[in-house]
């Protein structure tokens, strides 16, 4: 097996792509250990390694978040980790969970603005989501209200220092130039 790695913008993230799909449906993000070895092997296995403090499961990747060390040091430990667990056959995800998407809150919005909500989604799903993919990420719609779009940023882009330069200016100005209610781009946890 043959595990291909990537820079993200945030350089505290690497992006591993292991050549198969990691999940098929949604994605799944973890930030603590404990939620990782409850809901996912793969990822209860990766917080194993000494420095990790954020796993991302995309539809073929999987991104991983240092909190200090070199990535020289800790790569091949996070290789053999994903590598093994492929090799395993085990699921990347336990029990009938596949998408922490569930556990990011309920959506809020006017109902009188759902034409207005259903543009934006479609912007974020053809033209923001897989951009941000290709950097190891995710963002997902939360709310919209009185002109201001909420987001929720995972993966690579939770805590990336150019995170408020993609909303602000690629996001922002994207959705404005389609949907010229929309104001202004905030992230939400």
């Amino acid at each position: 097996m043959f595990i291909q790695t990537e820079a993200t913008p945030n350089p505290a993230t690497l992006k591993f792509l292991p050549g198969r799909v990691v999940m098929e449906a949604g994605t799944a993000d973890f930030r603590d250990a404990e939620q990782a070895r409850a809901s996912s092997p793969l990822a209860g296995r990766l917080f194993d390694v000494p420095g990790v403090t954020g796993v991302f499961f995309g539809y073929d990747f999987v991104t991983v978040t240092k909190a200090d060390g070199d990535w020289q040091h800790l790569k091949p430990a996070i290789l053999g980790t994903i590598m093994e667990h492929f090799m395993s056959g085990q699921p990347v995800m336990s029990g009938t969970e596949t998408s922490s998407s569930k556990a990011d809150g309920e959506e809020f919005y006017d109902t009188a603005d759902e034409e207005i909500v259903a543009t934006i989604k479609e912007l974020l799903e053809t033209r923001v989501r897989p951009a941000v993919a290709q950097d190891g990420g995710d963002i997902t719609f939360r709310g919209y209200e009185k002109g201001i779009v909420f987001l929720h940023m995972k993966g690579a882009c939770a805590g990336c220092p150019s995170s408020t330069a993609t909303l602000k200016h690629g996001i922002q100005n994207l959705l404005h130039h389609f949907v010229p209610e929309v104001r202004e781009v905030e992230q939400v946890a």
